[in-house]
């Protein structure tokens, strides 16, 4: 009876044991739930994080924003050829490392270190900003002695972790100290300068390369597309941005999740109310915010039976690599938070231990989840920037927290993968990231300075000074003149020939017209209706026609054939079948006129070759097709260029139009000139439009001196070579061929696509030229741009690939509207000192896809014009269907002139 009396009582006392163990552990979980954050209040942080990177990549509210979105100018990442030797300083903590860091290029990627680690006493911490970095610099030079280097330059990467406001990528002002750092004199300073002061101090200079790189804090940074990076000029490319977020929460974003333990771990320490989310984060304050929690379950009797210590009460004495023993799940971690609590002279029970892993745990899974919080913004915004569904990508993490505690970098990887399932993410762990990552940048921009360099000298080629252009304006003049002279025609590369057009529309043209447009391979028929009395009064209708290359390539009588049958399908179409009307031939290759219905084909252009034709009429070539036919007759036929076509279609609206432009898949032009200076024509009365063919220009040398290897190979491989010299460097058939030569060029020097040729970058005539528009477009994305070339072919083109793409094309087009522009400035000079005048004001019609659809084509041609014609008041007029509408009416004009009985 006794005996189970006893066992009775030791029941009732374990049950009441096991009792007060619960409810205490209840308390604990009660006092600890603050802590604890829910997947939508995790969420919800992330949202406001990317609304305070906006504020900070945004030129209004940076002033204002917490986080700051700094950039680097680090615009480029390792491609595996950098090489050489570079120093490395990692300044960030209470010591620092020196490092050599030799990296083999070559493929190889292959990186050797060397370093050494100084301390930096407090009192220099705590000192002047001078002794701090003549500190640094007498440690620099130590190291240096120490490997025998002492007098060898050598590039040094600084990583200088600390918030910074970067103005270009050697230049970098301190905005305020961090991590126990109070050294004065430097906050607002160039601590670039500040250090190389040091330096020359030691009869020892270097280059540098600041960035800013993760330390004993927290950050991040990102690749950011510089169109939304509203603090810096430029639109093109990507920009590394160090967010800087351990800011986040100093404006009270994060009051809401924020603590009584927080606020007195910020209030005793050295930069209050500063760097608020670090202090929930970072490695520098996990320990000290259990020991903080310790404190406080203690003097409210939840554990340590009530009692503290002076070592519990000693700020720093709780250690955060303490949380990496003990919040494990191994057993061992119960032995070693006893070991640690023991260390405080605290004599732990068992349920002391538990409950201490249990703050441990929840302290370091709420760093790890506020973590991810801030990165899965990071991440939507790169996504967003891709405009991808799905986001692949690397993130490589430095630190001590996420590299020696596993459990919270599990933690850390599980909730990112958590909230954004979208995207691919893989971490990567950084060796050395800091200090290996320093002179990894400075390689990179080692490397990058020295392609750029060679990009610049290749593409200076195709740049011309004004100087260059105002040559191309006095060559073009003297060859107009030469091909306006009797004796002097045959000679010049500008042929001038007349087009025995003398008279633009009066508004009194009326009747049905029919107008053919050749000159590519496809070619329109038109039936035009001009009603009389009243201008802009024109009704057009038209079919359009493919050419086969058989014909193109084939015989005239062929070619002939295929025209006339397309003409009687477009009149049955019309319901026209069997009529006689007049027709307007928008013949668009070079032609000998001795009249208006007759022209001699001098030489075939735009991939042409159909045999018989040149040196034959073509008007007795297509009337010969129609008699063959039988189906329909002509009653007159008006052989027209389509740079007359186009002057005459926009005469037809501005009587101030006397010059005819296309600027399309080929280029030409046309003027009014004065009949006294047209000497192939006999009479000195009234003007005659004279077709310039100015695609020629070049073909006796004029041009040879601005001419690159990348236009001798487009030349070399045209169907013509040697001939259509200043057309090969303008117009739209060609540039697209310019541009590839040079990225074939810029691949084989490595400056391209990573050196690696894609196959399908060799392919004549894949770039077109209409890919060019789509590029330089303003409105077009990086993203859009890489797209361009994936659908061609080049699926391993990047970011930094894109932007030196626009930049080739953008070059190219550009020297284009400038030549374009230095011929029309020839052109309008030589009517203005024809006519004697000090001032001209002249219309210029203007057609043609590159004219119209480049985005920057126009503009730059007419600033060239201003710029070397300045005496000359030249508009523009966009002629709109010049080839169709325009034939039809010359053909009006001749038909009413030859009812009254004059020329035209």
């Amino acid at each position: 009876m006794h005996i189970t009396l006893q066992c009775l009582a030791v029941k009732a006392q374990n049950a009441l044991s096991h009792k007060y163990v619960v409810a205490k552990d209840i308390k604990v979980d009660k006092f600890m739930h603050q802590f604890q954050l829910s997947d939508q209040t995790i969420m919800d942080i992330s949202l406001r994080f990317r609304r305070e990177m906006d504020k900070g990549l945004c030129r209004d509210t940076n002033p204002t924003a917490v986080v700051k979105m700094l950039p680097t100018y680090v615009h480029s990442t390792p491609d595996g050829t950098e090489q050489g030797e570079f120093l490395a300083l990692d300044l960030g903590g209470s010591n620092f490392r020196v490092l050599l860091v030799r990296v083999m290029g070559n493929g190889e990627q292959k990186v050797e270190m060397e370093n050494q680690i100084y301390d930096i006493p407090e009192h220099i911490m705590r000192g002047s900003g001078s002794k701090l970095f003549d500190h640094v610099a007498d440690c620099l030079a130590n190291f240096l002695e120490k490997k025998g280097m002492k007098n060898k330059k050598l590039p040094l990467g600084f990583t200088f972790s600390f918030p910074c406001q970067q103005t270009k990528l050697d230049e970098s002002f301190l905005l305020s100290w961090t991590k126990g750092f109070k050294s004065s004199g430097v906050e607002g300073k160039d601590v670039v300068s500040l250090l190389r002061k040091s330096i020359e101090k030691r009869g020892c200079i270097m280059n540098y390369s600041g960035i800013i790189c993760l330390g004993t804090g927290t950050n991040a940074c990102y690749m950011e597309h510089m169109r939304n990076i509203e603090l810096l000029d430029g639109d093109e490319g990507r920009m590394c941005i160090n967010t800087e977020w351990g800011a986040f929460g100093d404006d009270g974003a994060l009051e809401d999740i924020r603590t009584e333990i927080d606020r007195e771990l910020d209030a005793g320490s050295l930069n209050s109310g500063n760097q608020l989310f670090e202090k929930m984060v970072s490695g520098m304050y996990q320990g000290e915010l259990v020991r903080l929690i310790l404190v406080k379950m203690a003097r409210e009797h939840l554990m340590f039976k009530g009692k503290t210590t002076p070592g519990l009460l000693t700020t720093g004495h709780f250690l955060t690599s303490y949380i990496y023993d003990i919040d494990t799940e191994k057993l061992e971690g119960l032995a070693s938070t006893e070991k640690v609590l023991r260390g405080l002279d605290l004599d732990p029970t068992a349920e002391d231990c538990k409950a201490t892993r249990r703050v441990c745990h929840i302290i370091s899974k709420r760093a790890a989840h506020l973590c991810a919080a801030t990165l899965v913004a990071l991440l939507r915004q790169i996504r967003d920037n891709k405009a991808a569904e799905k986001l692949r990508t690397t993130i490589g993490v430095d630190g001590s927290v996420y590299k020696n505690h596993n459990a919270f970098s599990r933690r850390l990887n599980k909730m990112v993968r958590r909230l954004v399932p979208d995207c691919d993410v893989r971490f990567l762990l950084s060796q050395h990231g800091s200090s290996k990552g320093a002179a990894m940048v400075t390689a990179v921009a080692f490397r990058f300075a020295a392609q750029q360099a060679e990009r610049q000298r290749i593409l200076d080629t195709l740049r011309l000074s004004r100087q260059q252009l105002l040559e191309v304006k006095r060559r073009m003049s003297e060859q107009m003149l030469r091909g306006l002279s009797k004796q002097t025609h045959e000679q010049s590369s500008l042929k001038m020939l007349p087009t025995y057009v003398r008279s633009t529309p009066d508004g009194t043209e009326h009747g049905d017209f029919l107008a053919l447009d050749l000159g590519g391979s496809s070619f329109r028929v038109l039936l035009v209706r001009i009603e009389s009395g009243e201008r802009n009064n024109v009704d057009m209708h038209h079919k359009i026609y493919s050419i086969p290359q058989e014909f193109m390539q084939g015989t005239g009588d062929e070619l002939f054939s295929h025209i006339v049958t397309c003409i009687a399908d477009f009149l049955e179409y019309m319901g026209m079948r069997g009529a006689s009307l007049p027709l307007g031939f928008t013949f668009s290759f070079p032609c000998h006129q001795s009249k208006l219905d007759e022209g001699i084909l001098l030489q075939w252009t735009k991939g042409f070759k159909a045999s018989g034709c040149e040196g034959q009429d073509v008007v007795t070539l297509l009337k010969e097709a129609t008699r063959c036919k039988g189906e329909f007759d002509l009653s007159f036929v008006a052989v027209v260029n389509d740079t007359v076509g186009t002057m005459m279609t926009c005469g037809y609206e501005d009587c101030q139009c006397e010059v005819g432009l296309i600027v399309g898949t080929g280029t030409n032009i046309c003027y009014m000139e004065e009949m006294q200076n047209v000497e192939l024509v006999e009479g000195d009365d009234g003007r005659m439009c004279v077709n310039m063919e100015w695609g020629a220009f070049g073909e006796n040398g004029e041009l040879d001196d601005f001419c690159t290897k990348f236009d001798q190979e487009v030349d070399e491989f045209s169907n013509y070579p040697g001939k259509q010299r200043y057309e090969k460097m303008i117009s739209g058939m060609y540039l697209g061929e310019i541009v590839r030569n040079v990225l074939i060029e810029f691949t084989a020097k490595g400056l391209l696509f990573r050196g690696k040729d894609p196959e399908r970058l060799r392919t004549r005539g894949i770039f077109e030229t209409k890919f060019l528009s789509q590029i330089e477009s303003d409105r077009l994305a990086m993203r859009q741009i890489r797209s361009i070339l994936q659908h061609l072919g080049l699926t391993g083109s990047t970011c930094d690939d894109s932007v030196l793409v626009k930049e080739v094309c953008a070059v190219v087009s550009r020297r284009a509207a400038q030549l374009c522009g230095a011929g029309l400035a020839a052109v309008v000079e030589k009517i203005r000192q024809s006519r004697n005048l000090n001032q001209l004001s002249v219309t210029v019609g203007v057609d043609g896809t590159l004219y119209k659809r480049h985005p920057h084509f126009s503009s730059i041609m007419q600033e060239t014009l201003q710029d070397l014609a300045p005496q000359c008041q030249v508009t523009f007029h966009k002629s709109e269907d010049g080839s169709g509408k325009g034939a039809a009416l010359i053909t009006a004009v001749a038909c009413r002139m030859d009812r009254c009985g004059q020329e035209i």
